[in-house]
């Protein structure tokens, strides 16, 4: 029983790893942890390769205070224009047919280092999967903004993946397919 359980678990595995066929990045945005955490979990489910979006300046606690309006964090996401700089070393990015991109929700939102990233890499005709991670909010309105501001992207079914089990996430991802 447990072999033919175990043999379920990697056919499961292989199907899903078969969406990596043509390159998938799993690229995310963490500024506690959260979103690092379940980054690694969908990039080891989907054989893709992780990618940290890492801030030119790295955000401080002091940064991430909402109840702060002068917080770096606040300032940022009360501009929409906004766009943190990022350390761009992300090579051969147009190699990547299928892209996760992981975020913090931040006032309903992704975090303007979102924007930068896809500005800076252009996924135009990309399949772009957007996930969360929240204390509170959905992911259905950042979902929403970004599909909005980049409508050339093949968007994805974003999904929040705050207490996700492995199950989830791969159902998840075959529904992607």
């Amino acid at each position: 029983m447990k072999r033919m359980t175990l043999l379920f678990a990697a056919i499961a595995i292989s199907s899903i790893a078969a969406m990596a066929q043509g390159k998938t990045l799993v690229a995310y945005f963490s500024a506690t942890g959260n979103t690092q955490r379940v980054a690694k979990q969908v990039a080891t489910i989907t054989g893709g390769e992780l990618y940290e979006i890492t801030p030119a300046e790295k955000y401080t606690s002091a940064d991430l205070d909402w109840h702060d309006n002068k917080s770096r964090s606040s300032v940022e996401m009360n501009d929409k224009s906004a766009r943190p700089a990022i350390i761009a070393d992300l090579e051969n990015a147009d190699s990547y047919d299928t892209i996760f991109i992981g975020y913090p929700i931040w006032w309903n939102e992704a975090p303007r280092i979102i924007n930068t990233f896809i500005e800076k890499y252009s996924f135009a005709g990309k399949r772009v999967i957007p996930f969360a991670t929240s204390g509170g909010s959905s992911i259905s309105n950042s979902a929403t903004q970004l599909r909005r501001s980049y409508p050339d992207i093949d968007w994805g079914e974003a999904l929040l993946l705050n207490r996700a089990t492995n199950d989830d996430i791969k159902n998840w991802i075959k529904r992607q397919q």
